[in-house]
């Protein structure tokens, strides 16, 4: 039990650094012409409870508006700066947790084994 849920905090830790990745990638790019801004979607991995895959998919563009692209927040590909900065928040919280969860698997592993020496 206690392997999978390292491996389960694994795949979170993988997951949530590609994510951000995804996010740097299109705030690097915020002001390229054209570019078509990606968007991570995490999904649970097979079997049910072992962890997290991670896709990437390029992000629909809505409706230009004279009013939506004239924001500072927007970059000229279309890159929406406050999400991007909303969702690396979010990934990093994701993050911190799934190597808290990596850590209290090995203390607990640790204790299993100390009690069994």
């Amino acid at each position: 039990m206690s392997i999978a849920a390292l491996s389960a905090g694994l795949s979170g830790l993988n997951a949530s650094q590609r994510a951000l990745d995804t996010t740097a990638h299109n705030v690097a790019n915020a002001s390229t012409q054209g570019f078509q801004p990606r968007q991570a979607q995490f999904q649970e991995a097979s079997p049910a409870g072992s962890g997290v895959t991670l896709s990437q998919q390029a992000r629909a563009q809505a409706a230009a508006t004279p009013a939506a692209t004239s924001g500072a927040l927007k970059g000229d590909s279309g890159t929406d700066l406050a999400k991007e900065a909303t969702n690396a928040l979010v990934y990093k919280a994701q993050f911190d947790l799934s190597a808290k969860v990596i850590k209290t698997t090995d203390q607990t592993l640790g204790s299993l084994i100390n009690i069994k020496a």
